[in-house]
């Protein structure tokens, strides 16, 4: 049986996601913010905010109303880390407990160093799915060929979560680390900065790449201290997303680090553009200080985003630790 499925957000990402979904679904109804926005769907089958010329299927619904969500089985968060807590105080009093909630943020509340995931679990239960994984929404939207990673405490959701994204060119993969798929998605944008930052200062390809194997070695001492498992950091979530949103000129926390490696500072406020890398510094730095942990790229970028010290001075920093 199909099942009525919702997404909240209805950026990039959130369309990308309903369109996929509409393959398997009855129907998908996607919480939008802007009314303009939801009779642009509605009426015309585009969000030309994001994808003016990609058309959408017919079997989503946009709605401003998130109380249309009350029925769903499964929901998908597609909205910002800043804007989870908010959300799930509203959700939870609305729609039932046990929804299966799968997020797609990458982010950590601070200063609470809380994962989205552990927001999640405050207001529902534990048993959330997390999703990951080398994953461009355009892409996506385009219906090219894609692979993610989910993950559950609950094996029976993570399966149903499964069965609702995956189609011929949606690939999905379960694996057993919620800890460590959700700390993935974070570390990955702190090494997107940090090779960013270096590409801005113009450094050798030689000491770049260093950096981002040093990087690598890095997320995965820091998955295992805090409970992940260290071949999680080998899978599509760790290695791939962390190789693709490091390198690639679509990653906005990669152009982040480049502009910052320029000297050159970006007003997000005006731009609206969220860097959730930028967001994760400081949680990130605070649990390697908890942990005992000494990360040398978390250290680099927490000198150039945060203390607004010179990259090449940062660098130079890095650099004589590198062995």
């Amino acid at each position: 049986m199909k099942l009525d499925i919702g997404v909240i957000g209805a950026g990039a990402l959130g369309t990308a996601i309903a369109q996929t979904l509409s393959e398997n679904s009855n129907r998908i109804l996607l919480n939008v913010r802007k009314q303009e926005i939801c009779d642009d769907i509605n009426q015309n089958g585009f969000n030309s905010q994001y994808y003016p010329n990609q058309k959408l299927n017919d079997n989503i619904i946009a709605t401003v109303d998130v109380n249309d969500l009350k029925n769903c089985k499964i929901i998908f968060l597609t909205i910002p880390s800043s804007a989870f807590r908010d959300t799930l105080k509203d959700l939870s009093n609305i729609i039932n407990k046990d929804v299966i909630l799968v997020t797609t943020a990458k982010g950590i509340e601070y200063p609470s160093l809380k994962t989205m995931g552990d927001i999640i679990s405050e207001y529902f239960d534990e048993n959330y799915v997390a999703m990951s994984g080398p994953n461009f929404a355009s892409e996506i939207m385009l219906n090219q060929p894609t692979i993610t990673n989910i993950s559950s405490r609950s094996s029976e959701n993570a399966k149903l979560v499964k069965s609702v994204l995956s189609t011929k060119q949606f690939k999905v993969k379960i694996i057993n680390d919620i800890r460590g798929i959700e700390f993935c998605g974070v570390l990955k944008n702190i090494n997107a900065i940090a090779n960013g930052i270096c590409e801005g200062m113009n450094i050798n390809e030689n000491a770049r790449y260093s950096i981002l194997s040093k990087g690598f070695q890095d997320t995965i001492e820091i998955i295992e201290t805090i409970g992940g498992k260290s071949e999680t950091v080998h899978e599509y979530c760790g290695f791939g997303d962390l190789i693709m949103t490091a390198t690639s000129n679509e990653s906005r926390n990669h152009t982040l680090g480049i502009l910052y490696g320029q000297r050159l500072i970006i007003d997000e406020v005006a731009s609206g553009v969220v860097f959730e890398g930028k967001k994760s510094i400081r949680a990130v730095s605070d649990i390697c200080e908890i942990n005992n942990i000494s990360s040398d790229i978390v250290t680099f970028v927490y000198n150039v985003i945060i203390e607004k010290m010179s990259p090449t001075r940062a660098f130079d920093i890095l650099w004589n630790k590198i062995e």
